[in-house]
């Protein structure tokens, strides 16, 4: 499935069926598109599914259709949230077929083909990711997107330069692409005819965004964290009908901050930004965007170094302390998330 969960199918869906399938969360992580890195975080798995099936829970009390159908029990039925007495890495999900554009090298530039995605189409995963921003806090992708001048306060709907740490009055709607080697922003114009949507889907899907940003915004509020920024992913139905795949609502999907504090895979990328591995990354990612390389991972001089074995352990602690107190089930053994905070600024300053 991927670099931090796998996908055990049950059902293979069909061009006009969805399939079964069971989404297993593994205790690894992944930061900046390198994929598994070479350590792992515990319980982290069972955390995220947690997060992600208390959010996909609140969002069908608001009507909003997705491909979650329950949390898979140690007796192998799936149950909700509220039935569980203990902690799960199972999701039982409904699939939808994914449909991958043709890449090619023109002129030494990577292209790709997105024809095959009409207005037409169905029971297929939408190949964005729908990203709103409820605030700027340090690390956000915005910063490093005004730098390169790949967007412009103007863009963002802004009307000032904006500050690391910025609350914004009214969130902003961003996408990228999903299915490309490499996450790539791009203008709503463009995702619209990508993926073959009409005027009317694109507004739904602004809709739904709102909903989920709302709905993790809540969530978060129960663990006393801030929703700054976050992601979802989206899939039409047999019928082309729009619903939330994927997970939502997570430390890994969503950028949160506990009074200032990030607690989220934030914590993990900040670390990395410090090393040389993360210099040697930037460079070969760069590189291949010159010589039309796709995979960039080829280019780079070195691997990534495992986390600090303490923090390693805050950061699990911050993924079960969340996942408690978001579903206000006591599953995992982890202080309360102000305590582990402390813990995170100790570490910190003695880093200094």
């Amino acid at each position: 499935m991927g670099s931090v969960k796998d996908l055990q199918i049950i059902q293979e869906p069909t061009p006009l069926s969805m399939g079964k399938g069971l989404f297993v969360f593994s205790d690894r992580y992944s930061v900046f598109d390198w994929g598994e890195m070479p350590d792992s975080i515990e319980h982290k798995g069972a955390a995220l599914c947690l997060m992600g099936a208390y959010c996909f829970e609140q969002l069908e009390k608001l009507g909003v259709k997705t491909h979650y159908r329950g949390l898979v029990s140690s007796e192998g039925k799936a149950v909700r949230v509220s039935d569980l007495s203990e902690s799960t890495n199972i999701m039982d999900v409904a699939l939808v077929n994914v449909y991958k554009p043709e890449t090619s090298v023109v002129n030494n530039k990577v292209t790709h083909d997105y024809s095959q995605y009409t207005t037409s189409l169905k029971n297929y995963l939408i190949p964005l990711e729908i990203i709103y921003r409820n605030g700027l806090p340090e690390g956000s992708s915005v910063f490093k997107q005004l730098t390169q001048g790949k967007v412009t306060s103007a863009d963002l709907g802004l009307d000032h330069q904006p500050q690391p740490g910025e609350t914004l009055n009214d969130p902003i709607f961003d996408v990228s692409t999903k299915l490309e080697e490499t996450d790539r922003y791009i203008a709503w114009s463009e995702a619209q005819k990508i993926a073959g949507l009409t005027d009317d889907e694109l507004a739904e899907i602004k809709s739904v965004l709102l909903k989920a940003d709302e709905t993790i915004t809540r969530a978060a509020l129960n663990v006393g964290l801030k929703n700054e920024d976050g992601k979802i992913e989206l899939a039409f139905d047999e019928k082309r009908q729009l619903m939330i795949v994927d997970v939502l609502g997570t430390l890994d999907e969503c950028r949160f901050t506990f009074d200032g504090v990030h607690v989220s895979k934030e914590v993990a990328r900040q670390y990395y930004k410090k090393t040389a591995w993360y210099n040697d990354l930037e460079q070969a990612k760069k590189a291949a965007e010159i010589k039309g390389i796709q995979d960039w991972k080829l280019l780079c001089k070195s691997q990534p170094p495992k986390l600090d074995p303490k923090l390693k352990t805050i950061i699990s602690q911050m993924y079960m302390s969340v996942a408690n107190e978001m579903s206000g089930k006591a599953l995992f053994n982890s202080p309360k998330l102000p305590e582990v905070i402390d813990d995170y600024k100790s570490f910190m300053s003695e880093k200094v």
